[in-house]
């Protein structure tokens, strides 16, 4: 278990970064599940510099530090993170290299932003992010996508921050890139992700984007705290299926449940703890194996103290 942040790591970071940094932060406020205890410090750095002062900071005085992404992905458990918890949100840089398809674009910029910008200069390639909530950063880590494609489709080249605080550059075949996987290192702050995109007429994107929309809305729960799909789908087959099939659609442990409307939405439905969400996760699961002896692989990051 980390150490907890003493009175004179405080002090450093208060002096020497210029972004916002806030001590003992409850995570609830910063997940979309509205769950996880406190980090002793929640620290958004201004620009790619100041993530590099705050990495190189953190590895001299022996502080963990923990890329956040926005939040949409992420199980924080009821006791916390110790050390030092890193959100990219200032880092909305997002710019298109002249005429061309290539799309320069910061970690901090919703996915959401994305695509809007993407659609307002008649380029295609990111429809997929139509309904998905979250960070560039998070989506790149994770290679998050839909039925129309995923971050790997379209990406040329990632950078992050080293824990020594080094920006290191990778190339796509660099990136490891698979099925709601990448093997960026956990402990690396993406801060940038330069895309690929094709032209495309506005038309035909706003077609595809609203049809993918009106296809999650049908089929998601709205109004509850939640982190989209808990389980990745296994080859062949959908999570949600599966746990549907094995009769747990509605079940609730504490303030938790399994939705009724899609049973790979483990959801807070308003007073939910992080260890009823873990309890519920591995009913589910050891449920699923049981019944089909299928072994689900969890698609949200589970993080931080029991």
């Amino acid at each position: 278990m980390a150490a907890r942040l003493t009175d004179d790591d405080r002090a450093a970071l208060t002096g020497a970064l210029r972004g916002e940094i806030r001590f003992d932060e409850p995570m609830a406020r910063h997940t979309t599940l509205r769950l996880g205890g406190p980090v002793d410090a929640y620290v958004e750095p201004a620009d790619i510099a100041d993530a590099q002062a705050l990495a190189r900071l953190c590895s001299a005085r022996g502080i963990v530090w923990r890329p956040l992404g926005a939040g949409s992905n992420l199980l924080v458990r009821d006791g916390g993170l110790r050390g030092v918890g890193v959100s990219t949100r200032a880092l909305r840089g997002l710019r298109r290299e002249g005429d061309s398809g290539v799309v320069v674009v910061e970690a901090g910029v919703s996915t959401g932003k994305l695509l809007s910008a993407a659609t307002g200069w008649e380029l295609g390639g990111v429809e997929f992010l139509g309904g998905v909530p979250g960070s560039v950063g998070g989506g790149i880590w994770m290679n998050a996508g839909t039925y129309l494609g995923e971050f790997k489709d379209v990406l040329t080249e990632v950078a992050s921050v080293t824990p020594a605080g080094e920006l290191r550059r990778r190339a796509h075949a660099e990136c490891g890139f698979a099925y709601r996987h990448s093997d960026l290192p956990p402990d690396e702050l993406i801060v940038e992700g330069t895309l690929q995109l094709r032209p495309r007429p506005r038309a035909d994107i706003d077609a595809e984007v609203r049809s993918l929309r009106d296809r999650r809305r049908a089929r998601e729960p709205h109004g509850v705290a939640n982190a989209g799909s808990i389980f990745k789908n296994p080859p062949g087959d959908f999570a949600g299926r599966l746990i549907e099939a094995a009769g747990l659609k509605g079940l609730s442990i504490g303030g938790c449940q399994v939705s009724p409307a899609h049973a790979n939405w483990l959801v807070n439905t308003g007073d939910g703890s992080a260890a009823e969400l873990l309890e519920l996760i591995a009913r589910v699961h050891d449920e699923v194996q049981a019944r089909f002896g299928v072994d689900l692989q969890l698609e949200v990051k589970v993080v931080g103290d029991g």
